[in-house]
């Protein structure tokens, strides 16, 4: 028989034998004199030199006659029987915690859906897999049900096309879930798209520091170009008919000199800009349920910083409206590396380490997936309070995740380099325990699957 005992109610520490079916993820429950059941959770399991199974774990509540699931003045217990949670005691713990967004089914009991909160998206999550891992494709099963069960709206960096058929349901199934994705509102703006499908941005809204940005000019460096754009920035287009003939009616140098940055950085050749159409903030501001940015189909690299610039200056200047969004950044690498060090590259990091340090106050939460947590400047990973990890194999990662994520027990993100493809450890927040799961499949289209190798 395995026993366990708490001397606090918060933590509990259980001894048994070999063949006690506990490993880290375990849902638990106690059986003693009281009428009341503890649940638990169990973080660690090790084996004594003795050849006895011990452990570690956190109590999660007292489970009444009723089994309903209490979270306050849980007492005391010693020495008291351990056993495996039932189905039934498991879906109390999500229904106390109000998890009801059904992502996948428990790694250890397959027939138990995993669930997660969807009140706790107003923290910042952090998503990470390596490449192989299903981390995208899990990505999307966990917006489907956003989606599906909440009115929150989210905005979609996709990199990749892989959120592009987002809209795009797999069957014609009457089931509710696919009755409730059919109603929602899904946009897909691309570089390509025509008319309110098009992904532009417009050059005359963005801030006089965002406009040097985009044009790589240094305010004390280039302070005479700088000065020369400040005088010219009512006009507001980067095109021939725009800042250039502007420019060189001025008969200025510092202008002149303008004009040939403009010139060869090609910026009048760049698709991005909105000039008299709509552009993306428009769309967001009509609060669609979710707007997919496929930022990776435009010809000039610094185009995609254009859109995304665009967009979080402008969430930001908005933020006192406090109407909440997700914003999700797929490769978040892209737009937040520590390393890319180009003036567009800084103004993108440097707002989105801003909002991660205040935005949440103000509704804007983000959600940050990527390969490898390095990737990511340490600004921004410090203020996430959720966590996402699937397949990862380097130890590095791993460690570099058990010192900046301290809610996810170590013993569990050391078996990431075991997960088999689309399974994954969730904790923090947005789930009542740290939780290891298998996702269930989309309901929606991928839109960047792997390419085969050919067969003869």
């Amino acid at each position: 028989m395995t026993t366990a005992s708490s001397i606090d109610g918060r933590l509990f520490q259980f001894v048994g034998s070999i063949d006690a079916p506990f490993v880290a993820g375990s849902f638990v429950t106690t059986e003693g004199s009281s009428a009341m059941r503890h649940v638990g959770f169990v973080d660690d399991v090790t084996l004594t030199d003795g050849g006895a199974l011990s452990g570690v774990g956190r109590v999660l509540g007292e489970i009444d006659a009723d089994g309903n699931l209490s979270t306050t003045h849980v007492g005391s217990f010693f020495d008291v029987a351990l056993h495996e949670a039932t189905a039934d005691v498991i879906e109390s713990v999500y229904r106390a915690a109000d998890a009801t967004l059904t992502v996948g089914s428990l790694v250890q009991t397959p027939e138990i859906e995993a669930k997660l909160i969807p009140h706790r998206f107003n923290r910042h999550t952090f998503w990470c897999g390596q490449s192989g891992s299903g981390k995208t494709y899990a990505l999307g099963v966990v917006l489907e049900q956003l989606l599906i069960h909440t009115a929150l709206p989210m905005v979609i960096f996709d990199p990749n096309a892989d959120f592009v058929r987002l809209n795009e349901l797999r069957s014609d199934s009457d089931a509710d879930g696919h009755r409730a994705l059919r109603a929602r509102d899904i946009r897909v703006l691309s570089p390509g798209g025509q008319g309110s499908g098009a992904l532009r941005a417009r050059f005359r809204d963005f801030s006089i520091q965002s406009k040097a940005a985009v044009l790589r000019l240094d305010p004390v460096a280039d302070r005479d170009e700088y000065n020369a754009l400040t005088r010219v920035t009512g006009l507001g287009h980067v095109d021939r008919e725009g800042i250039v003939p502007a420019l060189r009616a001025a008969d200025d140098p510092a202008g002149d000199l303008l004009v040939k940055r403009v010139e060869n950085l090609r910026l009048a050749d760049w698709t991005v800009w909105a000039y008299d159409s709509a552009d993306v903030n428009k769309v967001l501001d009509e609060r669609p349920d979710a707007t997919v940015l496929d930022i990776g189909g435009f010809t000039f690299p610094g185009e995609k910083l254009v859109v995304a610039l665009a967009v979080l200056d402008h969430l930001w200047a908005k933020r006192e409206e406090r109407r909440p969004i997700l914003i999700v950044i797929d490769e978040a690498h892209n737009l937040c590396s520590p390393d890319n060090d180009t003036p567009l590259h800084r103004a993108v990091r440097e707002r989105i380490i801003q909002i991660a340090a205040e935005g949440r106050k103000f509704g804007l939460w983000m959600l940050l997936s990527t390969q490898r947590p390095s990737k990511i400047h340490p600004s921004i990973l410090s203020q996430c309070d959720n966590l996402a990890l699937m397949k990862m194999s380097s130890p590095v990662d791993l460690a570099e995740l058990a010192t900046i994520f301290g809610f996810a027990p170590e013993s569990m993100l050391a078996r990431s380099p075991q997960f088999q493809q689309g399974e994954a450890l969730f904790a923090g927040g947005f789930v009542p325990a740290p939780t290891l799961l298998k996702v269930h499949d989309r309901l929606t289209h991928e839109g960047g699957s792997d390419v085969r190798v050919p067969l003869r």
